[in-house]
């Protein structure tokens, strides 16, 4: 496994515990996860996806509220990661588990479907 995967696996980690920990803002919502974070190579900046189960405005406010206290974020983070120059932190939405969600939803409406017709 590569320095950059195990960096970006231990961040995943500590940002999310940062989140649900230490950031008291409102407008995150609780049903928040990250799924992923990059860290580029020279370990300057990090791109944090996030997906939040919620509405559209949910997940707007979140992404916004996130993206403002990244600064806090990141100095939490960093007293528990220690590394030469903590990443500047980018938050983005994950659309990746809505459209997994999406897909599981139709597959499960086919499932109902042709559990009902066999026992018609």
């Amino acid at each position: 496994m590569k320095r950059t995967d195990r960096l970006n696996s231990l961040l995943k980690e500590v940002i999310s515990e940062v989140i649900t920990r230490d950031v008291r803002n409102p407008k995150v919502h609780t049903l928040i996860t990250v799924t992923g974070v990059d860290v580029s190579k020279d370990l300057h900046n990090a791109n944090v996806y996030i997906s939040v189960i919620g509405s559209a405005e949910d997940k707007k406010q979140t992404l916004q509220a996130l993206r403002s206290a990244a600064g806090f974020i990141s100095v939490q983070a960093s007293k528990k990661v220690v590394l030469r120059y903590f990443p500047h932190l980018t938050f983005h939405l994950d659309e990746g588990v809505d459209a997994h969600l999406q897909i599981d939803a139709v597959l499960q409406k086919i499932h109902d479907k042709e559990e009902h017709r066999k026992h018609q």
